[in-house]
């Protein structure tokens, strides 16, 4: 990829606990082309938020640390950058959008008074200047009825009008990526819906780049260019989102495929992953999807897969990529 906006390589990060230690991002890279979106797909536990975390080095430390990689944002490394210096660039060049929007807003402050503060206090603005952009950024992410809702506590909003606010906040320093963390796994279908379209309406009128954390195949295939399917810590899969939803190239991603519901097959239950995610303490040894994986053999048991590439911009972690069947 020619002139990335974001690159990923070899990001490690891991929790010391009483326990051990987990390694829960295990060697993740890519890069991000501007404009482009791409989704982080897996279950819980895969590492799809830690790495989003560390790259806004935001994760709480300890227990966890960075302990390998490189974050690079254009020419600046975001991974060995002073504090001082990473605060101006959150927000400014990379926001996060984080998933429970009640959670993520401050209760005791109106809308209005938390878009103000941030414009005020990052973008220099009057409190007039801050007042008439934060009414402009609620109209821009389709809030209806803006101006009352600038008065309004973040518990006298809907999740779907609460999260619009989160994205306005987000968008509000005009960031080069935005990182969205699972943005709308606490909403229902319809509300979804339209905070996904509202998402990429913005990413086609800013050229922002975004990455969508879900763990939803059809969802990132409805809006992603690109799918990285994560497992144990790992990129398992990597390749354009159509290429993964019709012919993927591991097992797990075949696995979440074959686990979304079709509205015109009638099945008494739906043919999921067998099994349960790794205790990322105890992996097995080998790859760490074999005790669960149909195509698993004595040598799948024995050695970790390499990472290699399967087709043009495709790439899987797995021994028998041309055996997988959707």
């Amino acid at each position: 990829m020619t002139d990335p906006v974001l690159e990923v390589e070899d990001l490690q990060v891991e929790f010391r606990t009483e326990e051990g230690v987990v390694k829960a991002v295990d060697g993740v890279g890519y890069a991000l082309g501007k404009g482009e979106v791409l989704a982080v797909l897996g279950e819980s536990g895969s590492g799809k938020t830690v790495h989003a975390r560390a790259m806004m080095r935001i994760l709480d430390s300890p227990p966890a640390f960075i302990t390998n990689g490189t974050v690079r944002l254009g020419d600046m490394e975001l991974l060995t950058l002073d504090e001082d210096d990473m605060r101006e660039v959150r927000g400014s060049r990379v926001a996060m959008l984080f998933q429970d929007p009640h959670t993520a807003l401050d209760p005791v402050f109106t809308v209005g008074d938390q878009l103000m503060e941030l414009l005020r206090e990052r973008r220099k603005m009057s409190r007039g200047q801050a007042r008439e952009e934060s009414l402009a950024l609620l109209e821009r992410v389709g809030i209806p009825d803006a101006r009352d809702r600038l008065n309004a506590f973040p518990h006298q909003l809907s999740g779907g009008i609460a999260q619009r606010v989160m994205v306005a906040m987000a968008v509000a320093l005009e960031p080069e990526v935005l990182l969205a963390d699972e943005p709308t796994s606490s909403l229902d279908v319809t509300v979804q819906a339209q905070v996904l379209d509202l998402l990429g309406s913005l990413v086609a009128e800013t050229q922002m780049s975004m990455v969508l954390i879900t763990h939803n195949l059809a969802v990132a295939v409805g809006l992603a260019k690109r799918i990285a399917v994560m497992y144990a810590g790992r990129i398992v899969e990597l390749g354009p989102a159509r290429d993964v939803y019709t012919t993927p190239k591991h097992p797990y991603s075949a696995g979440l495929l074959r686990s979304i519901p079709d509205i015109q097959v009638r099945e008494e239950r739906l043919p999921g992953i067998t099994g349960s995610p790794p205790n990322l303490l105890k992996l097995p040894t080998g790859c760490a999807f074999s005790p669960r994986c149909p195509l698993a053999d004595d040598r799948c048991r024995a050695e970790v897969p390499a990472y290699v590439e399967v087709g043009t911009d495709r790439w899987s972690a797995c021994f028998h990529p041309e055996e997988v069947q959707r």
